[in-house]
């Protein structure tokens, strides 16, 4: 099998009738629902495996970069599975780059809240490992975005995938009580997040996450600006628990005209990046035409921050990654409104 598996990494043709044999039995597995041997494992020993691998068989064009932290939190696993998935995701970003390109592979703890948790459909409160793998290719279109994880979906020739790969990743995933996140943006790149739930330990937080003790704000008036309308209200709905006032404003050209009409009013804008009609970066370009010393938090959905030295952004120094938690977002406004 790891032959195989280096010669599929490496573009090689290769007889797959043996490999077919057994694979559809693996695919009903999962469809069922079978959990594997799950055992307590620190996930930074698994990526770093991933990382070599990928680093000895992938083509010299693709370069292969990653930052896991020391302490990362144990999890209950089937180490052949969560293998099985990251190395998917990566044959995916390896082919999203036709001309080469950089894989990012990161982790973090994190701890899921409500808010998080509202923004995306399967994620629930709770303490998780996020292994995050990130692509500089091609991008997805929202049409393509929307169907990647049907089965037999696949935008690959049929020689040369058979539409199963992330289906099964997603099953996997599932299986072990986790959540996946995914972002892409045409021309820039994706980015799959794997979320896999924290064991408890001693000492662990237990029931719903609290919000205790976060920065608040006192009356400070935020506008709000996404094309989507369930993070604008859940995103007003976490300011204004927490001390703000909130205008929202559903693209770019809607936001420039409400901070035109009340600029002096307003402390800080916070703007997503993919937008219709009219993106983040000309938002921003515009903003900052009317006033120069405007305070925007800009979010994207990629967690590498778009380059700082790129005109439309100069200035804005404070980039969050979406889905947000309460935190994240709370201690960010907190950070631009003390360094005004």
């Amino acid at each position: 099998m790891c032959r195989r598996i280096l010669d599929v990494l490496c573009g090689s043709e290769i007889n797959m009738k043996p490999m077919l044999r057994g694979f559809p039995q693996q695919v009903l597995s999962f469809a069922r629902g079978v959990e594997g041997e799950r055992v307590a494992l620190q996930p930074k020993h698994l990526i770093k495996e991933i990382v070599r691998i990928m680093r000895d068989t992938l083509p010299k064009s693709v370069e292969i970069t990653f930052a896991v932290p020391d302490e990362l939190w144990v999890i209950s696993a089937d180490a052949t599975q969560i293998d099985q998935v990251l190395m998917n995701l990566c044959v995916n970003a390896r082919d999203a780059m036709a001309n080469g390109g950089t894989i990012t592979i990161t982790a973090e703890n994190t701890t899921v809240d409500e808010n998080y948790a509202r923004m995306h459909i399967d994620a629930k409160a709770g303490r998780f490992v996020a292994i995050s793998v990130a692509d500089t290719g091609s991008g997805m279109t929202p049409e393509i975005l929307s169907r990647i994880f049907e089965p037999f979906f696949t935008t690959k020739e049929m020689s040369k995938g058979t539409g199963l790969g992330l289906s099964t990743a997603l099953t996997i995933v599932k299986s072990h009580g986790g959540f996946v996140n995914v972002y892409s943006e045409v021309g820039k790149g994706t980015q799959f997040t794997v979320y896999l739930p924290a064991m408890d330990h001693p000492g662990a937080a237990s029931g719903p996450v609290q919000n205790v003790g976060l920065p608040v704000g006192h009356g400070e008036l935020v506008l709000v600006v996404d094309d989507e309308e369930a993070i604008r209200e859940i995103t007003r709905g976490t300011l204004e628990t927490f001390g703000y006032q909130v205008l929202a404003a559903s693209d770019g050209t809607e936001a420039v005209a409400v901070y035109a009409q009340r600029r002096k009013e307003i402390a800080v804008v916070l703007t997503d990046m993919l937008m219709p009609f009219m993106d983040g970066a000309t938002t921003i370009r515009a903003l900052r035409k009317i006033d120069p010393g405007v305070r925007i938090i800009a979010a994207s959905g990629l967690t590498a921050a778009p380059r700082t030295d790129a005109p439309a952004l100069e200035g804005v120094k404070i980039f969050l990654t979406k889905p947000y938690t309460a935190e994240k977002l709370l201690k960010a406004l907190a950070e631009i409104l003390k360094s005004s």
